[in-house]
């Protein structure tokens, strides 16, 4: 890229856009990387951590434990939290002597009608699971704290009855052999603190939703063994579907808040990457389990509601960032919290690129006509630059940039393409996929440019429950929240094909992007398109062509009953979590059994 911007001289913006560009191909390698790791590992069946053959946990023949599965929820739709619920409970291993399971469901709803229908819909499941499974309920007045504040509650006044929590969200959905394997692990390894799952999206319908949750279930468990292969015995924690050791999570994940006022200050908003690295920080491991596939999530069903899930990402990610000195952490928490920041902050890097590459252009081609005399070039300012130095850089970024689908592609078509509809249905799946997210690349780089600066200007946002249903966005709305991002791509589209035709090109994949946003938003949330695709058999994943015992009955459970009041929860057996800090040492922060 340096002698590709040096010939002929290098400008202070061509310098700019050298330091920006090394930033976006340093995180392009490490993906790169990461996904070629997670293929070898999973093509030869290897855990990540140890490279040993993959087996099951062996937990020894005496253990004991007791585990509760905790569902925090907040204003949430009961109907589809009950359907979940009640599909996992039914699932799960029976009760033993030696292993015991209790579920907790854990309200902090602050809608009193809701509050009532919760009231109303857990007292009726409860009785349908009577003899099945215990289930519980616990309805705080209080939303402080938010999640962590909900499950740091529940660990204060029931935490010591129990010897592992199993996290679920509200839209969660586990097998009980998942669960049951998850077990195992912690109890055969005593130092093991948490133990995530990657749980992937079903239940889709639209063609954004049906994409976003085939692209999961090809490529994730192949990226995730790459990242557990970096991240060894550092893992971080997604904040759901996910197991943690009671007393580890009580002793180091009592959470500050952060000085300041918010968006950058008080709760900590994006709790589970603080958690990992303080249950790290404090001698346990954090491991990553990429070979289960019982671990299911829902998600939204269109770009909007997607990109507002990703507006408080943004918001708890950048908090990261100040916790980055934060006294003791790993290394390797440290670059979680660099890299969650990033991963947003990278599309603000790659708009930068764009902005200023434009601005060097039609400089060039206003102070210089003739400037542009070669078809070959990638960026106005190598007009002389020989194609063997351009054209291998534009050739390589896109092969790092699509070999983890390619990857992620040939384990399926070795390992089971009929899961996936068959090789040919799979191919031509890939295509459409990696289209329709080159397609809407340029409308998320806006989106989360734009959160990332708001952030920055001090504006917050409110973290309400998220959007699942599946439903087709209007024109209206479309057109509403895109025909600003709709006019700069026409505009830069005209501008740069009017001074510099030959950087009109090479931006066409950004300008149209821009210009079809609207319509990409109202056709992708299309829930009849994303019908005729299955009818087709594309996109088709897992989860639809042999579906797990626990996602038919989820799809055959009633839903919401009104029944009586929920029973009361079991006796209290009250704890400390001790609020934790990231300034200088605060006690012994050393796990039992660990140096």
């Amino acid at each position: 890229m340096f002698q590709i911007l040096y010939v002929g001289g290098i400008t202070p913006l061509e310098l700019v856009i050298l330091g920006l560009f090394a930033l976006t191909f340093s995180w392009i390698i490490i993906a790169f990387w990461s996904a070629v790791i997670g293929f070898v590992l999973t093509l030869c069946r290897r855990d990540p951590v140890t490279l040993a053959r993959l087996q099951p946990a062996k937990p020894p023949s005496d253990a004991q434990s007791r585990t509760a599965l905790v569902m925090p929820i907040h204003n949430e739709n009961i109907d589809g939290v009950i359907t979940g619920l009640e599909a996992t409970c039914r699932d799960l291993p029976a009760d033993t002597p030696q292993r015991q399971l209790e579920v907790f469901v854990l309200s902090d709803s602050t809608d009193d009608a809701i509050v009532e229908q919760e009231h109303l819909a857990i007292g009726a499941l409860q009785r349908r699971l009577d003899g099945v499974c215990q289930l519980h309920y616990r309805h705080r007045d209080s939303n402080s704290g938010r999640k962590a504040g909900n499950l740091g509650e529940f660990c204060r006044r029931w935490g010591k009855r129990y010897d592992f929590m199993l996290v679920l969200d509200a839209d969660s959905v586990m097998s009980g052999s998942t669960v049951s394997a998850l077990i195992d692990a912690m109890e055969a390894n005593p130092r093991l603190g948490l133990l995530q799952t990657v749980p992937i999206p079903v239940h889709q319908q639209s063609l954004f939703g049906r994409a976003n949750q085939f692209a999961a279930s090809l490529y994730s468990p192949m990226l995730a063994a790459g990242l557990s292969f970096w991240h060894a015995d550092a893992a971080n924690y997604f904040g759901h579907n996910a197991i943690m050791r009671t007393e580890a999570f009580m002793a180091h994940c009592g959470l500050p808040q952060l000085p300041g006022s918010p968006p950058l200050g008080g709760d900590i908003l994006s709790h589970d990457f603080v958690e990992a690295a303080l249950m790290r920080r404090g001698g346990w491991q954090v491991q990553m389990q990429t070979d289960l596939d019982g671990s299911f999530e829902e998600m939204p069903s269109h770009i909007l509601d997607y990109a507002k899930r990703d507006r408080r990402w943004v918001q708890g990610n950048l908090q990261h960032l100040r916790l980055l000195g934060g006294h003791g952490l790993h290394p390797l928490s440290r670059l979680h919290f660099l890299f969650g920041a990033f991963a947003y902050i990278s599309s603000l890097v790659w708009l930068s690129i764009l902005v200023i590459s434009t601005a060097d252009a039609l400089i060039r081609a206003i102070a210089e006509p003739n400037f542009f005399t070669s078809n070959a070039q990638l960026f106005p300012d190598w007009p002389i630059a020989p194609p063997p130095l351009i054209m291998p850089l534009l050739g390589g970024t896109l092969a790092m940039l699509l070999m983890p689908k390619v990857l992620g592609m040939c384990i399926a078509m070795i390992r089971r393409p009929r899961a996936f509809g068959g090789r040919g249905r799979l191919a031509i799946s890939v295509l459409l996929e990696s289209l329709f997210a080159m397609l809407i690349a340029p409308l998320m780089m806006v989106f989360h440019s734009l959160f990332v600066i708001n952030v920055l200007s001090g504006r917050t946002v409110a973290w309400d429950p998220q959007s699942r249903e599946g439903r087709a966005v209007a024109w209206r709305e479309a057109w509403r929240h895109t025909w600003q991002a709709s006019l700069v791509g026409l505009a830069w589209a005209g501008v740069t094909w009017w001074y510099t035709p030959v950087f009109f090109w090479w931006l066409t994949p950004v300008w149209l992007g821009l210009m079809l946003a609207a319509p990409l938003i109202r056709f992708s949330s299309s829930l009849k398109f994303g019908r005729r695709l299955r009818r087709a058999g594309l996109l088709l994943v897992p989860s639809e062509t042999s579906p797990p015992e626990v996602l038919r009955a989820q799809l055959a459970c009633e839903g919401v009953a009104d029944g009586e009041r929920p029973w009361p929860p079991p006796q209290e057996q009250p704890g400390e979590m001790p609020e934790q800090n990231f300034g200088a040492p605060r006690g012994d922060t050393t796990a039992r059994g660990m140096s």
